[in-house]
């Protein structure tokens, strides 16, 4: 019964969208502009492939570049201590770990401010790298820290700025593209921190040959480069980032108005950043039963998540020199990279969100009971390598499914993004206390594997739900004040399971 009622509501989307390429209107009289009404199915697709290719190269390169800066500036501290900045700082094992984990108190905090400014704003795209000057500006200083406590203000500023960098990239990306689209432009950003780890770890390499350079350690030309070349990018940037869907550098304006509609006939309205206060959006997204059950999922598969913060400590205890052990960090996140793509694309294209998530999960599953079970170096290699292919995977698509299920308003779409993805950083904080015991890591993995079964539990739960809620839809019942808009409900809104 269950899935009839899915290829129901997916053949009514289907004949919707079908009526609104013939007849340029939707169901609840949204209007296909004249322009592009005017032309025929061929020149239309044709129009799309392009504008859409454009797009990507206006924003895409931009954002994972962002990333992976951000990522770099946010994790050198774990290259960091393989170039002895315990020994020349001072630092315990329990201070290194307060220095990790500090950074995500100010991190956590400040992404919900972060995205209902975002959401308020005119000018995300320039918010955005103002974010990041500012990112740099303090990855920077922490070259001159001499002590814990210096080390400890440096990390906890470094949180405040970098909170508004990646809530806020995905309502960015939500500005522009619709839900058929978000899944894989969601894992090309992601590939960005995966980047970011697959080469910090080989980038540091060469700058420690610079340690004594100037009376400088290793570790401090390793924050000083970072951060200038952060600083220096995120001025470039400001002036390239479009700022609205209605103005795209390198696009027509036909090419506008072409995904100004695609957004609309998706989300069967148009964005209205004036619908509702920021506040406002943040108290729907909290009395929302879909914010906290997708909060669920991500933040399970966020405590997994928690093992790259000591990734290349983690794959240290396999027995190698440091060299070496940075060079063994790079393949999981390249092969991370591959499968978040593939997993995303296909997620786009197969517009189902549920099996793509479970599946990558079980992978999970299965890499942390290797863990647990062998000490045998090439049984935990691979183990390390599927870890974070898996469970970065599964999250893209956790991310596409909250930003197309709390779509509308906008401002609630901001909060919702930022509310969950701050929540689900905590671990990140306590985490960090579970990497004791090395090499074998027994307790934090044992934690995941309970972590990833409750993940799939929580996805479970998710998709009755929202299956429940296209079928009221499909017999015409109110879904409440957080389903979808009545208008989106007009237009033939269905939620993607």
């Amino acid at each position: 019964m269950g899935s009839e009622t899915v290829k129901d509501s997916a053949s009514a989307v289907q004949q919707l969208e079908s009526a609104a390429e013939k007849q340029g209107q939707l169901p609840n009289g949204l209007q296909m502009p004249p322009n592009l009404a005017a032309l025929d199915t061929t020149e239309y697709q044709k129009l799309g492939r392009k504008a859409t290719l454009k797009m990507d190269m206006a924003i895409m390169p931009i954002l994972v570049v962002m990333y992976i800066l951000n990522y770099l500036d946010r994790q050198n501290i774990a290259s960091a201590k393989l170039a002895n900045i315990s020994g020349d700082l001072g630092l315990s094992a329990v201070d290194y770990q307060t220095a990790v984990s500090i950074l995500f108190c100010g991190y956590i905090l400040m992404q919900v401010p972060s995205n209902m400014i975002a959401g308020k704003t005119k000018y995300p795209g320039v918010y955005i790298c103002a974010g990041m000057a500012a990112w740099g500006v303090i990855s920077a200083l922490m070259a001159t820290v001499h002590n814990f406590v210096g080390l400890l203000m440096a990390r906890i500023f470094l949180g405040v700025v970098e909170a508004i960098f990646f809530p806020g990239a995905l309502y960015f990306l939500s500005l522009f593209y619709n839900r058929k689209q978000f899944a894989f432009r969601t894992a090309i950003l992601y590939s960005g921190s995966q980047l970011g780890n697959a080469f910090g770890g080989l980038f540091a390499i060469g700058v420690f040959k610079l340690n004594g350079t100037n009376g400088l350690a290793g570790w401090r030309w390793l924050f000083l480069i970072e951060g200038v070349a952060t600083t220096g990018l995120a001025i470039i940037f400001a002036f390239i980032l479009p700022n609205s869907n209605k103005k795209i550098i390198g696009l027509s304006e036909l090419e506008c108005e072409w995904v100004q509609w695609n957004y609309a006939s998706d989300q069967r309205q148009e964005d209205h950043s004036d619908e509702i206060s920021s506040w406002k959006g943040l108290v729907l997204a909290c009395q929302d039963t879909k914010t906290w059950l997708l909060m669920g999922i991500l933040y399970c598969t966020y405590i997994v998540g928690t093992l790259v913060n000591f990734f290349p400590s983690v794959v240290g205890g396999l027995g190698f020199d440091t060299t070496t052990t940075l060079l063994l960090t790079a393949p999981p996140f390249l092969l991370c990279v591959f499968c978040m793509l593939i997993n995303g694309f296909h997620s786009d294209r197969q517009q189902e969100r549920f099996w793509h998530i479970v599946g990558p999960l079980s992978i999970t599953l299965a890499a942390n009971i290797i863990a647990v079970a062998s000490v045998n170096t090439a049984a935990r290699y691979v183990a390390m390598m599927l870890l974070p292919a898996s469970f970065y995977s599964a999250a893209v698509v956790i991310l596409s499914w909250i930003t197309g299920s709390l779509s509308q308003p906008a401002k609630k779409r901001a909060a919702a993004i930022a509310l969950i993805n701050s929540m689900c950083n905590t671990p990140n904080i306590w985490g960090s206390y579970l990497y004791y015991a090395p090499p074998q890591y027994l307790t934090a993995f044992i934690v995941c594997i309970a972590a990833t079964a409750l993940a799939i539990s929580f996805a479970v739960a998710t998709r009755i739900y929202l299956r429940r809620q296209n079928a009221k839809m499909d017999r015409g019942q109110s879904t409440g004040k957080h389903g979808p808009t009545e208008e989106q409900i007009a237009g033939g809104f269905r939620y993607i399971l």
